[in-house]
Parts: structure tokens; sequence; C-alpha cells
């Protein structure tokens, strides 16, 4: 008999139900506010197959696309076939802004026995806490963390599936997207996020009065998106924020953002202010700057690289003297995007893979039974592959096959299609490297420091990445998994004004490179496709 299937749980079907009722069988946290009424429009869902045996659209899920579906309006009504859905605002395996407590504190929210004060002036008076939240803002994933402003000290965080997705999978997509539902995207996450953070303040018996200052960080089009700005030139060459084409035109001195909270429509004391953090140049956002900020990139010594890789992956190096930057449009392959049984990096996603006596051996997230793998699996699986002699350097299969079953129980395969997706996204990131170490005059050889930043690299292995060619060759030995230091910048701005000036500095001695202008672009990228250890 069909069923409906939702990660690794299956029902049988019943002709009136909805999804969202599917999901409280199952003990599924589906979002939503409006007692399932469409009104909110939380509830969005992926409907993987079987679309055609659920009810037409209604009225409130026009703004949604091909698979996309609101659990609550969506019901059986044929009961020919499998309907498979899973939830798009998963709640994430935090990766919080770890490391070393902050030194320097010298907040722009300072606070007396009177009065709290931004930049000297009285906005409120003085509460129990005085407290800012730090956001990091991500194509696939959103992390953020509660901070005590007069402390210095983490209060509590979370992270959560950027609800987007429904838009696309990359920033190109969202932009087309947004030009043809404005506002649709931005509404979105600001209510996935204040649901989050509402759940936080009530956990911690926080008034969000005491929140006076919220730090984003994003990449370029998703903190534009955020503050409600035109992304449209963000898709068109040069690719360009408005912020920074203000900035180039002597319009503006910077491209730093600043709202106040009511403006935005975050969840904090609506006299508070949001900052957006500045961006580097076109693609190469905020987040990146607040990765330099978290690791002190210009205080380093040596040949350094910053690879930040996500869905747009960014590449910062430096001799001490020059600083260059390149964005990968990498796409979200390595982030759980297209790849079949793909996913973030959520309870769950198989995140390592061994391949023993021809059997693979899977680690998950969480300890619990695999729903899909994420992307340190995924390279796990290349390199076994690789070793094996299962798969060749240029990703077909050994005798003829299609695919191989990685989790048989649950019905989890990888793909040559997968294969191919992902030989693509390495291509991205290896183009980036190879042309940047290039442009410095220096070889991965000469690097005395590699940081990897962000969710993904904080769990791959060093030495499997550079063997399918993910990472530039540099010693292992002088890789250093930096976790979110996008999210941990943005806490050191937040804690900083010294620190925002000092960025402000280091950003305008930076060179964007624009890959697709190297000559010999084409030719790098069709070599990177190949999974071998990259020629840098």
């Amino acid at each position: 008999m069909p069923e409906v299937i939702h990660g690794v749980d299956r029902r049988p079907l019943i002709a009136g139900r909805t999804l969202f009722e599917y999901a409280d069988e199952v003990a599924t946290d589906v979002p939503a506010s409006c007692r399932r009424t469409g009104r909110c429009r939380e509830c969005v869902v992926e409907v993987r197959q079987g679309g055609e045996a659920l009810s037409e659209r209604t009225a409130p899920e026009a703004y949604l696309p091909g698979q996309f579906r609101l659990a609550c309006q969506a019901k059986v009504v044929e009961l020919t076939s499998d309907i498979e859905f899973s939830i798009i605002r998963r709640r994430m395996r935090i990766l919080g802004a770890s490391g070393e407590q902050p030194t320097r504190i010298d907040p722009v929210v300072t606070a007396d026995d009177m009065a709290v004060r931004y930049a000297g002036q009285p906005i409120d008076l003085r509460r129990a806490n005085v407290l800012g939240l730090a956001v990091d803002i991500g194509t696939t994933t959103v992390a953020f963390q509660l901070i005590d402003l007069l402390s210095g000290q983490a209060v509590a965080g979370g992270a959560l599936e950027n609800p987007q997705r429904f838009g696309g999978s990359d920033v190109m997509t969202r932009i087309s997207y947004e030009r043809d539902h404005p506002g649709a995207l931005r509404t979105a996450l600001r209510r996935a996020l204040n649901h989050e953070l509402r759940d936080m303040y009530r956990e911690l018996g926080v008034d969000r009065h005491e929140v006076y200052e919220a730090v984003i960080v994003a990449n370029s089009t998703m903190r534009d998106l955020y503050f409600d700005l035109d992304v449209s030139p963000m898709g068109e060459s040069p690719y360009r924020s408005t912020t920074e084409i203000a900035m180039r035109a002597g319009e503006a001195s910077s491209t730093w953002l600043h709202r106040r909270a009511h403006e935005i429509g975050l969840l904090m004391n609506p006299h508070g202010r949001v900052v957006g953090a500045p961006l580097i140049a076109s693609h190469v956002g905020a987040d990146t700057a607040a990765d330099l900020t978290a690791i002190d990139f210009e205080g380093g010594r040596g040949i350094r690289m910053l690879i930040d890789i996500g869905t747009n992956t960014e590449v910062v190096v430096t001799d001490g003297t020059r600083y260059l930057a390149a964005s990968c449009p990498a796409g979200p392959a390595f982030e759980g995007g297209l790849v079949r049984f793909g996913m973030p990096g959520a309870d769950g996603a198989i995140e390592s893979v061994r391949l023993v006596d021809g059997r693979f051996e899977l680690g998950t997230i969480g300890e619990v039974d695999p729903a899909g793998i994420c992307g340190s699996g995924l390279v796990d699986l290349l390199a076994e592959l690789l070793r094996a002699g299962w798969m060749d350097p240029e990703g077909r299969f050994g005798n003829g096959r299609t695919e191989y079953t990685i989790a048989p129980e649950q019905l989890i395969s990888f793909s040559r299609s997968d294969a191919s997706l992902l030989a693509q996204a390495k291509a991205a990131n290896a183009c980036g490297q190879r042309i940047l170490l290039r442009r410095l005059g220096v070889t991965a050889a000469d690097l005395d420091h590699v940081y990897l930043a962000g969710g993904f690299a904080n769990a791959v292995d060093v030495r499997n990445a550079i063997e399918i060619g993910l990472l530039a060759p540099a010693p292992v030995e002088r890789v250093e998994r930096v976790g979110n230091a996008a999210l941990r910048g943005a806490v050191a701005l937040l804690l900083s004004a010294s620190r925002r000036t000092a960025l402000d500095g280091l950003i305008s001695r930076i060179e964007h490179v624009e890959l697709e202008t190297e000559a010999d672009f084409f030719e790098l990228f069709v070599e990177g496709c190949r999974f071998v250890p990259l020629d840098a």
C-alpha cells in the first residue's frame, strides 16, 4: 500500500489528511503560528515525490514554486503512489561562536545606574540585563548567539535551517525569486528567526527589551535580503550590492548598514539598533569580513589562507603585504542541496563514512539512524570510493554501476549524478584557491597557515578533502579548523567599536579578484572537476 514518507518514518496514506497531520503523528515539529490556517506561511515542506497525489495549491501557497507546499494546506487526495516530504526549517547542530572569550570589550551599547546608552545617547532606562545578538545568516543555515554586553560572556545560542530554501538553493536563484515574489524570502527568514528567539527568551526568562543591539553577518545577498534592500544588482555583472555601488559613487562612506530594530522587525528592544557588517566586495560579503575579524587575519604572520566553504565559498590569501579575496560559486551540493539524499548537518545526517571489507561504516550526527548525508560524509564517501577503486578520478563508477547503496535499511544511495554535482562544486572551490595562490606568486606548499571556517569545514576530514581536490595540498599540520568564525566575528564586532574601525581599515587593503576574468578559468574549472589533488 502506498505510504507517506518523512525521513525514516512511514505511514499509510489516508485520504483527506494533511502533511501537517502526518508530521504530528511522527512527532516532527513543524513551525506554525497561525493554527494551521495558512496565514503565517511558516510550515513550508519540500515534497520530494508523489506531489501529484496531493490536493491543488490553495491561495496561501501561490508564492511557492514546484515541489514546495504548506504542510497545513497539502492534503492527500490520491492513494496511488508514495508521498515523500521533508521539513525545511529543521533545528541544526549548533556550531556556536566557540573559542576564547574576547579580551577587548568596548561595545557601542553601555549602561550606567540610570540608563542604557547607544553611542553615548540614552535609549532606555536601566534594566536587569544589557544584552546583544550576533547573527550569522548563511544560505543554508542560520546561527545566533545572545551576549551579555557588559561582561562579554555568551548567554545562549541556537541554529536553524534557513527557511528560504523554497526560493532556491543558491544566491542567484534567490535573487531571481525575490524579483518575482518581493518580500517573501525576507518575511520567511524574519519569522523563523523571531520564532527561535522567542523560544530562547522564554527559556531564559529574558525580556526582549533587554536586547539593545544586533550585529548581522551574511554573504552579500543574504544580508541585503534581510535588510530589505534591492538585490537585483547582485545578480548581474559586476555583481555589487547597492551599498557597494553607493560607496563607489561617493554617496556613502562604507557598506555598513544601521537600522532601528522596529524597522527591521527583529525581536529585541524596538529602539535598539540592528547593524549589518560591511562587505568586502561583490559576493565576498560580511560573513567573510567577520571571519577575518575572528581569526585576526591581519595580525598573523607568514603566508596565510582563509577558506570559508559553503554555497558560496570565499577565499582570502595574504603574504602580509598583499591581501586577495575571491568568491567561488560552489553551489549547495556540499551543504546537502541537490544531492539526492543530501542534507545539512542536522540529527540523522551521515557525517563520516568508512569502507571496510566492502561494507560502509557510517557515523551520524546525534548517533541516530541515517536520514541523509551531509558535506563531511560526502567528502569521506568520495575519498573511500577512490581508494577502493570503486570510482575513478572522472567520477565513473566501477563495473558500469550508476549508484552505490550506502545505508540499505534506509534505502540511502549515492549516484553518478550526485558525484557529478559534487565534482562541479569542488571545481569552483579549487579554482578560487588556485587562482589566488597564483596571483600572490606562491604555492600551497608555501602556506604557513590555512584557516577552514564554517560548519562543514569544522567536520571535514582534511586529508580526504585534499585527496579529492577540494582543498589545496598544504601540509596538514598547518591547517586549522576555526569553526563558525563568522559568528565569532559577529560577537567580536558586537562587543568592540574599535574592532569595527579596524575592520574598515583591513577591507580597504583587500584586492577583489573576479575568477571568471582569468584567461584560463574554463580550463582550470574542467581540470578541477576531476577527483585528484590540486596542482597548486
